[in-house]
């Protein structure tokens, strides 16, 4: 038996954005955000229900799950495998436009219901060692969450270290599949009785997928180990150019340095993958302060 990797983002939208299926959505919502008693969501609306998308238009779509509770409440789920900066930006700014867009023109602002965001991410985004961890808008001085709607919970699965038998929550066991289901070839015994993590593993089971869901499949795990390949190569072009010639004057000294010191990899990886989509180099001149001279040094 072969399970999908839950973090593609294609598997991921299958398995929890499966509107035959909510419970496993609301299993891991429960889970992740550590609801309980009155909060405890009961039942969910998948907003925009798992589809098969083209190929040929993945690049402008986002794959991510939106879905309402019965209070009303909205749930952004998004599985993030790269770290292509500004993360933490694109969240605030992709939950307030959630948050206004419930209004049409001329609706009262008592109609506005919070928005919970919820970011998988396979990078490491902050220095807390925990890898679950939420972030509310609170009262400096009194430390209470007047502003109240605005949620956003991170899950970095690159810090869970569990192995099965420390595996104590309905938590654990959720960002266990979600990071160990591929290498699995069949459900644990820890996993047993858990109907919504069990229906989880039935539906990432590949043997069960059509034929276009296995091509996109196999089109964005192609595409990420093209990227990752496409990083590595730039890095060690850049290290040995750095070595063997440099750039001149300051530009030679600068990134050398930053090749020893990974202070230019972030913006390596912007630069290049805007390279590849075929950005005017002017715009990237703006948005990244970069000369020519230094976006030229990218594309060798």
């Amino acid at each position: 038996m072969k399970f999908a990797d839950p973090t593609n983002d294609i598997a991921f939208k299958k398995i929890f954005g499966n509107t035959n299926k909510k419970e496993i959505l609301i299993s891991f919502l429960n889970a992740i955000l550590r609801f309980e008693g009155d909060k405890t969501i009961t039942n969910i609306i998948i907003v925009n229900s798992h589809q098969v998308p083209k190929i040929e238009a993945l690049k402008e779509t986002i794959l991510d799950i939106k879905a309402t509770n019965q209070a009303g409440h909205n749930f952004i789920i998004e599985m993030q495998k790269r770290d292509l900066g500004d993360f933490e930006k694109r969240t605030i700014y992709y939950t307030s436009k959630a948050y206004v867009e419930q209004l049409e023109k001329g609706d009262d602002y008592s109609k506005l219901k919070k928005v919970y965001f919820i970011g998988i991410l396979k990078f490491n985004m902050f220095s807390s060692k925990n890898y679950l961890s939420n972030h509310l808008i609170l009262n400096k001085e009194t430390l209470t969450q007047d502003l109240g709607d605005f949620e956003f919970t991170f899950l970095e699965l690159n810090k869970f270290d569990k192995n099965l038998n420390q595996l104590n929550s309905i938590l654990d066991k959720w960002v266990y599949f979600l990071r160990h289901a591929q290498e699995l070839n069949f459900v644990p015994n820890e996993f047993k009785n858990i109907t919504a993590i069990e229906d989880a593993f039935q539906i990432a089971t590949q043997q069960a997928w059509n034929k276009e869901e296995l091509e996109v499949y196999d089109y964005i795990d192609l595409k990420e180990y093209d990227y990752i390949n496409a990083i590595k190569t730039a890095e060690k072009k850049a290290a040995k150019r750095g070595l063997e010639k440099g750039l001149e004057k300051g530009l030679e000294k600068g990134l050398e340095q930053g090749v020893k010191q990974g202070e230019n990899k972030n913006t390596a990886k912007i630069v290049i993958n805007m390279l590849k989509n075929n950005m005017n180099i002017d715009l990237i001149m703006k948005i990244t302060e970069l000369s020519q001279q230094e976006i030229e040094y990218f594309k060798k």
